[in-house]
């Protein structure tokens, strides 16, 4: 008690924080249990009728749901092949920038994108593709044929991954050059007098020194690859598109939502969840075998 009186100003910044994962985030899970059970809007938070599996047994024999997830899959896995390693590149050729008006330059512009509103980057990037936007304009002046981009399901996956690109590349690579401060000096020093060059020194010293954080972030982006931003592939979508732009998010905002089917919506969530800690589970085991990194 003696050190709360004392210390209360640091016990009060922990408890805010607490109190709001508590609050916001824990006990909403209680709410789960309807994944089990009969609920009607306007009854019980904890559902009605017990009735087991029937609803997880439902969306394993639903042909969409199947189709939906591996949209997602397909989108998570290409978006984390291109969103993780980049910003790692991006950040050691900042490093490597010396003149630090331009490297402040540089950097102040890849932040920007990831401050931008989802609804005006989906805004730019359906103007952009339209058939009158400014790539089907270049298109057309070099002579090419106009293509609908948004509305040709074959598009929808690379335009969403490289938008997601465009938005995370500076913000992303932010933690690698906090990790790139951490480095010794006089290990480059020391690198530089057996004869490393400047390749050299980045692959036996710069890349080693930062691995904690590239394994970290790694782990952590593997165990999100499901979990793609529902409101960008919202504003992005349309039925046209639905083959290969319709994911788990927005399958269970038109299941859940707008079909009030609860249950079934959250059975779903469950399932996506379970996915999920079992990607991070598993690539946490396989970084602390190979690379001797791990979380925990």
């Amino acid at each position: 008690m003696k050190s709360i009186k004392k210390y209360w100003q640091l016990y009060l910044i922990v408890a805010i924080p607490t109190v709001y994962l508590l609050v916001f985030r824990y006990i909403p899970m209680l709410g789960n249990v309807i994944a089990f059970r009969t609920y009607l809007p306007g009854g019980s938070v904890f559902g009605q009728d017990w009735v087991g599996l029937r609803y997880f047994q439902m969306f394993i024999g639903d042909a969409t749901f199947w189709q939906v997830f591996l949209n997602t899959l397909s989108i998570g896995i290409w978006t984390l092949i291109f969103t993780f390693p980049l910003p790692i590149i991006f950040a050691l050729l900042l490093n490597e920038v010396k003149n630090r008006i331009f490297k402040k330059f540089i950097q102040t512009a890849s932040y920007l994108p990831y401050f931008l509103s989802i609804v005006i980057i989906a805004g730019m990037i359906l103007d952009f593709t339209s058939s009158n936007g400014f790539i089907n304009n270049a298109i057309h002046f070099f002579g090419g044929t106009r293509i609908l981009f948004m509305q040709d399901p074959k598009w929808f996956q690379p335009i969403y991954v490289i938008s997601q690109v465009w938005q995370t590349l500076g913000w992303g690579s932010i933690l690698y050059l906090a990790a790139l401060t951490n480095i010794d000096d006089t290990l480059y020093e020391a690198a530089k007098m057996d004869g490393a060059n400047r390749w050299q020194q980045m692959l036996h010293v710069t890349l080693p020194g930062i691995l904690p954080t590239i394994i970290t972030m790694l782990v952590l982006d593997v165990g999100s690859v499901l979990g793609v931003g529902f409101e960008k592939v919202l504003l992005l979508q349309n039925p046209l598109v639905y083959s290969t732009g319709d994911v788990v998010s927005t399958y269970l905002y038109r299941v859940g939502i707008l079909s009030s089917n609860f249950s079934y919506a959250t059975a779903i969530g469950i399932f996506e969840a379970i996915i999920g800690l079992v990607l991070v589970l598993g690539s946490n085991r396989i970084s602390a075998k190979i690379t001797k990194t791990s979380l925990w």
